[in-house]
């Protein structure tokens, strides 16, 4: 498995914690916080066109 750096895990409140990672081939991985061994892993730009749609309300749908 590629060395990931992984940032502090993000928790919301009442829910699971997930962390974001990168590694120096350009790939981007979310795991749930303990889990970080099965990471989901894409593009960093496939990463951060996740983000900014979930930020955009994208995802509102599944709340």
């Amino acid at each position: 498995m590629a060395d990931i750096t992984w940032e502090a895990p993000f928790c919301g409140e009442g829910s699971s914690c997930f962390r974001l990672g990168t590694d120096a081939d350009g790939n981007g991985y979310i795991a749930v916080v303990g889990q970080e061994d099965k990471p989901l892993t894409d593009s960093l730009e496939a990463l951060r066109t996740l983000i900014t749609d979930i930020k955009a309300g994208k995802a509102d749908h599944l709340l």
